[in-house]
C-alpha cells in the first residue's frame, strides 16, 4: 500500500479531532503473561446466528481464484466471563460480546473498517481464550469457571450498552448503531493459524514499527511479528514526555528490583543496552541488574518501552513513543490504513502476518 503526504496530513489533521479515550492494550495479560440515558438506537437487532456474513475484497478475489474462505470449527455459542469489580461471572452471547468489547476497545470515531478490524480481534483473542481455559486440565480456580475477566464499569476488556450510553449522552444513539454495525459486520468473522483462533493482541499504536511478540513475553508466535505501522507516528501524542524526581526513581527500581544497588550519582544508575529492530528497549543496566524494558515501563508507568533517558543528576526525563505494548495490531495504525483504503481483512493481513480470515461455523450458511 502507497502512502503520501498529503494523505498523512489529513489523517494527521482528523486524528486530533478524535477524542482520546483510554485506550486498552488487548487482553494477552489474561492468558497468564505478564472510551443520560436516550431512545434504544436503531442498531441490527439480529442474533449472530444469523447474520449473513458481508464479502470482503480478499474473499471476492479468493473466489475469482477457486479459493473459499475457511471454516471456523469453534464454539461461538457465547462467553463466560469474571467481572473483576463484583467478583461475579455473567454469560455473553457472541454477538453481545463483540459489541461490548469493540465499544470498550476503540472510540466510536474511528474508520469503520479499523473497527471492524479491531471487532474481529478481540473476537478471535476471546475464542483463543475460551478454548485454552476449557480444555485445560486444571482449571484456574480464580475464573471461578469464567473463560477470561473484564472490568465492564472501569471499560476494560469489555463494557454494556448501558454504561456506554452513560458516557456518550446525547451523542450515544448514533455512536453505538456506528458500534454495532462494525461489530456485527465483522462478527462472523475470526483469524485463524494452523486452523486455531490465534492470539490477537492489539494495543493503541506502536513506535513506527510494531514489536515481536518474543520480546515483550515469554515467547513469540509467527504471526506477532514486527510489520510497519507509520500512521501510528502521525497520531496524537505519539511522543510525550515523563519527568521523575531521582528519588521516585530510586524506589521504583527498588521496588522492583530488590537487590538493585544505586550509587550516589542517579546519573549512573539507569543505561540503556539493547533495542528490538522496531525501536524497544529489551535490556538495561539497572543498578548492576539487567531489566527489561518492559520491565522498567511498568515500574514507572511508562507510555511503551520504546522510550529514551536523560539524568540531569536531581531527575530524569523520559522520551516516550507510542502507546503500549506494541505488538500485534496497532489501533491507529488501522485507522490510517483504513482511512487510505485498506478493507478490515487488509488490516487483519497486515498486522497478523500468515494469520487466515475465517467464518466463525454456523454463520453465513456454513
Amino acid at each position: 500500500m502507497r502512502y503520501n503526504l498529503f494523505a498523512g496530513v489529513v489523517f494527521a489533521a482528523a486524528m486530533f479531532l478524535i477524542p482520546l479515550m483510554a485506550l486498552n492494550e488487548g487482553i494477552w495479560e489474561q492468558a497468564g503473561a505478564t472510551p443520560t440515558s436516550s431512545a434504544p438506537p436503531k442498531a441490527p437487532d439480529m442474533q449472530a446466528a444469523d447474520m449473513q456474513a458481508p464479502e470482503s475484497e480478499s474473499s471476492q478475489a479468493a473466489k475469482q481464484e477457486g479459493l473459499q474462505t475457511p471454516v471456523a470449527q469453534v464454539d461461538d455459542s457465547g462467553f463466560r466471563i469474571l467481572d473483576e469489580r463484583t467478583g461475579k461471572v455473567f454469560e455473553v452471547s457472541a454477538q453481545d460480546y463483540v459489541r461490548g468489547a469493540l465499544a470498550a476497545e476503540m472510540p466510536p470515531t474511528f474508520h469503520p473498517e479499523a473497527l471492524k478490524a479491531q471487532a474481529v480481534a478481540a473476537h478471535t483473542y476471546a475464542l483463543n481464550l475460551k478454548q485454552s481455559r476449557r480444555a485445560a486440565e486444571e482449571p484456574d480456580p480464580a475464573l471461578k469457571g469464567a473463560d477470561f475477566t473484564a472490568d465492564p464499569a472501569d471499560w476494560k476488556t469489555y463494557t454494556t450498552k448501558e454504561l456506554f450510553y452513560e458516557r456518550y449522552g446525547t451523542l450515544a444513539d448514533a455512536w453505538w448503531k456506528t458500534i454495532c454495525e462494525a461489530a456485527d459486520a465483522a462478527c462472523p468473522y475470526i483469524m485463524l493459524y494452523d486452523d486455531e483462533p490465534i492470539v490477537a493482541a492489539y494495543h493503541s499504536m506502536s513506535s513506527g514499527t510494531t514489536e515481536d511478540a518474543s520480546n515483550v513475553w515469554l515467547s513469540g508466535v509467527p504471526y506477532l511479528v514486527p510489520v510497519d505501522s507509520f500512521g501510528d507516528t502521525l497520531a496524537p501524542d505519539y511522543t510525550t514526555t515523563e519527568t521523575f524526581t531521582a528519588e521516585q526513581v530510586r524506589q521504583a527500581l527498588m521496588d522492583g528490583c530488590p537487590d538493585v544497588a544505586l550509587g550516589d550519582d542517579p546519573s549512573s544508575w539507569l543505561t540503556v543496552e539493547e533495542r528490538s529492530p522496531s525501536g524497544y528497549v529489551t535490556e538495561l543496566s539497572a543498578g548492576g541488574q539487567t531489566i527489561s524494558g518492559a520491565d522498567l515501563r511498568g515500574m514507572l508507568g511508562l507510555r511503551s518501552s520504546d522510550f529514551s533517558i536523560a539524568c540531569d543528576g536531581t531527575s530524569f526525563t523520559f522520551t516516550v513513543n507510542g502507546y503500549g505494548h506494541g505488538v500485534g495490531l496497532s489501533q491507529y495504525g488501522a485507522d490510517y490504513m483504513a482511512r487510505q483504503g485498506a478493507t478490515f481483512d487488509e488490516i487483519l493481513s497486515h498486522y497478523y502476518k500468515g494469520a487466515q480470515l475465517a467464518v466463525v461455523k454456523g454463520q453465513s450458511g456454513t
